[in-house]
């Protein structure tokens, strides 16, 4: 991994770390409520039940899954960072029990203070990642903001009788996670400089890592109900998938 030298911390320049960033739900939710509703038959999954991505049917035996994710910095290294934002992105689809096929970058970066080399290596980590994943990059947008931010527009395909969504849930199932928690308890360690190296390592490999097999199992297993747990933790993405399922979690 080739880091471009900069004597600037990346985290540095975001004002809140990854998801961090993210309005708060109730806020979020109290604007998205006053928008007009979509009445479109086509529509199966769309903002009601605050899933991870919309689902829009274009034929019987084939949706579209459609997302969009982009934060600031949540690690110090470019590329790391890229690869991060990447797989955030993707794991909206991969909750769908979807298969992502495109991607647009989102790209926010500095007019100066920070090498455009820094700019590549997030953009190439971002590259190598949905190579990995095996979706075609097809462009993307850039603005000029003193704050640096990445993401991607996501689109997948999916068979509709076959998507996952976070509305559900049924009484006796059970929660399985595939990845650990806690990585933005990490994340802000590592803004304020108290986390070690072997933690952060750690932490961003986690957070690279694609959920495709994870999503490939969950379809094959059949499971009731699936969301990607990122900016509002564990008990916030629960909150959602209870009261879209109509149930309680323990």
């Amino acid at each position: 991994m080739n880091t471009p030298k900069t004597n600037d911390r990346l985290t540095q320049w975001a004002s809140c770390a990854g998801c961090a960033a993210k309005m708060d739900a109730q806020t979020l939710a109290e604007v998205v409520r006053r928008l007009p509703a979509t009445h479109d038959p086509n529509l199966l999954v769309g903002m009601h039940t605050s899933d991870d991505a919309g689902v829009y049917r274009i034929s019987e035996n084939l949706a579209l899954v459609n997302t969009v994710d982009f934060f600031p910095p949540i690690v110090d290294d470019p590329y790391d960072f890229g690869r991060i934002a990447a797989a955030n992105a993707l794991s909206d689809v991969y909750a769908m029990g979807a298969r992502p096929l495109t991607a647009m970058n989102l790209v926010a970066f500095p007019k100066s203070g920070l090498a455009l080399d820094v700019l590549h290596e997030i953009l190439r980590g971002g590259a190598d990642k949905l190579a990995e994943a095996g979706v075609a990059l097809v462009g993307g947008h850039s603005i000029i903001d003193p704050e640096p931010k990445y993401g991607l527009a996501v689109t997948g395909l999916v068979d509709p009788a076959r998507v996952v969504t976070n509305a559900g849930a049924r009484p006796g199932d059970a929660l399985v996670l595939t990845k650990p928690i806690g990585v933005g308890i990490i994340s802000t360690a590592l803004k304020q400089g108290l986390a070690g190296a072997r933690t952060v390592a750690q932490a961003v490999e986690s957070m690279a890592q694609l959920n495709r097999r994870a999503a490939e199992l969950m379809v094959e297993c059949e499971a009731h109900a699936c969301t990607d747990i990122t900016g509002y933790g564990l008990l916030g993405h629960a909150l959602e998938m209870a009261t879209a399922s109509g149930v309680a979690l323990r």
